[in-house]
């Protein structure tokens, strides 16, 4: 084990809760290949932002551990790097490509959640999102999520064409970790532009599940 991430595995230690422990064991997929310390995830936010300042190539090794909170860590650390103001597109691309090229990792949705905004989305501003369309044609749920995970980071620069253009692709994915965040994202587009999300609805209703149009309506100024 190398001495950084003896160094961040120690000072989650010294933040054992067991009340913490209880609650993610508790939600922890069984089949994540994931053990628990038992922090805090405000503690382990604030680990993460101590070690913002590790080399980027130190971060796949924080990735691929057992631990759920040093993986956390690990994720987190992309997420307050993509933060910084003054990265260049070189700095993006490496970050984007630390996660696309780690994404066996990202294996849990709030992994993703933590990071696809900024990581990969912001990368993407200005470039082809035919990566995030990729994404979305995986057979696994979880980077189907990332597709529109990141898209939600388009979205919030105005940019709807391509985020609707996902949504509508993976509205009826049959997994909950894809059309949850499908929800998410249309309502997003409707605080943006309702009239946009209002079209969308009106064509892709009937093929949206209750939860999944729940969440698209949730902001509404009426009910539709």
């Amino acid at each position: 084990m190398t001495e950084y991430l003896t160094q961040i595995e120690a000072a989650l230690r010294d933040q054992h809760s067991p009340a913490a422990k209880e609650t993610i064991v508790r939600r922890l997929p069984p089949d994540s290949g994931l053990e628990a310390i038992g922090v805090r995830m405000k503690d382990v936010f604030a680990t993460a932002k101590a070690w913002t300042d590790l080399d980027l190539a130190e971060v796949p090794g924080l990735l691929s551990s057992g631990l759920y909170e040093v993986r956390v860590v690990g994720v987190s650390i992309l997420d307050f790097k993509a933060r910084r103001r003054g990265l260049d597109d070189d700095d993006r691309r490496r970050l984007y490509e630390t996660y696309l090229d780690h994404h066996e990792y990202f294996n849990l949705w709030d992994f993703v959640d933590r990071a696809a905004p900024r990581v990969v989305g912001w990368y993407l501003l200005d470039k082809s999102r035919q990566p995030l369309f990729d994404l979305a044609q995986s057979g696994r749920p979880i980077e189907r999520r990332t597709a529109i995970t990141a898209a939600f980071w388009i979205i919030r620069q105005g940019d709807l064409d391509d985020p609707l253009a996902l949504a509508e692709l993976l509205v009826e994915d049959p997994s909950e970790l894809v059309t949850r965040p499908v929800g998410t994202a249309l309502r997003e587009v409707g605080n943006i532009d309702e009239q946009r999300l209002l079209d969308f609805l009106a064509a892709h209703r009937d093929r949206m599940s209750r939860p999944t149009l729940r969440l698209a309506t949730s902001s509404l100024t009426e009910d539709i």
